[in-house]
């Protein structure tokens, strides 16, 4: 009768491994300067638990470090000092409910406190979306004012741009 049971233990075991991979896996974070991606690279990908790659360029016109500091709401990736034509990035998957979002915060001497929504699936993993989907999500901070603060820059078309968040 023992034995009857070990065929189900064995595929619980099996299935509790890969759940818990996913999970492990799901966020890849680095403080580390990280290379920008070519724009358009990558396959892109609006399925829940798609991999993706937040990469932000500080080309702030004054030149400043920029301070950033980015969230989720299961995860702070702490404070980044990102130098003048620096990059950092860092990578996660899109969760199964797809409501992934972060949040990032940018500081500079000169340049105020901004806050700009670096990935929302509404707009940055939709389909049926007003901009294009990006598996490689390229942003360059620009300016602490106008419509042209924070932009996604694609391969295939003029950067999109947009103000900061309120």
């Amino acid at each position: 009768m023992a034995f009857s049971n070990k065929p189900h233990c064995i595929l619980m075991f099996m299935i509790s491994f890969f759940i818990l991979s996913l999970f492990v896996s799901a966020l890849d974070v680095s403080d580390a300067v990280a290379e920008a991606p070519a724009p358009g690279s990558g396959s892109d990908g609006f399925l829940p638990l798609a991999k993706k790659h937040v990469v932000i360029h500080n080309v702030v016109k004054n030149k400043q470090t920029v301070d950033v500091h980015c969230k989720s709401s299961e995860d702070d990736l702490g404070l980044i000092h990102l130098p003048w034509n620096q990059t950092w990035g860092f990578r996660f998957r899109v969760n199964i409910w797809e409501t992934t979002k972060f949040v990032c915060n940018f500081t500079w001497y000169g340049g105020g406190s901004h806050n700009f929504d670096i990935f929302n699936v509404w707009r940055d993993d939709s389909e049926f979306g007003k901009f294009p989907v990006c598996s490689e999500c390229l942003w360059q901070v620009r300016s602490s004012d106008g419509n042209e603060a924070m932009c996604r820059i694609t391969g295939d078309s003029d950067p999109y741009c947009f103000p900061w968040d309120k």
